[in-house]
């Protein structure tokens, strides 16, 4: 049975999506581009901002369930331009610790509302 997870902590879904889904022990969250949940608006900077936001908004997601990003199995990255992916990645390494979840990042050719990066992960409820 599926559970739909929600908090005002990250970007309300503005169209027929869920914020995450729960099957089982596995969390499916939907992408998140680097919305401040507090004004609803993009956070100023660049990628390196954009993914920072981008990852807190995924973390305060498994937080409404007791995850943490340790229990982030894999993540898949979406970026505007992948010559922006040794930045990206330097933020994100931030986040994660080993073993570190597989992932897959790839350019796109635009995001929502021009974003210049999302973030989708799986996490499992080990615990």
């Amino acid at each position: 049975m599926k559970k739909e997870i929600s908090t005002t902590k990250a970007p309300s879904a503005i169209g027929p999506y869920s914020q995450a889904i729960q099957v089982g022990s596995f969390v499916y969250t939907s992408g998140q581009i680097p919305i401040d949940p507090a004004t609803g608006n993009f956070i100023e900077g660049g990628i390196k901002e954009q993914t920072q936001q981008s990852l807190l908004n995924v973390k305060a997601i498994l937080e409404k369930v007791g995850l943490t990003m340790g229990n982030v199995v894999k993540t898949t990255v979406f970026l505007a331009d992948m010559k922006d992916f040794a930045d990206m990645n330097s933020v994100y390494a931030e986040f994660f610790k080993e073993p570190y979840p597989a992932r897959s990042a790839v350019a796109v050719k635009t995001l929502p509302k021009g974003a210049l990066v999302e973030i989708e992960v799986v996490a499992y409820n080990n615990l």
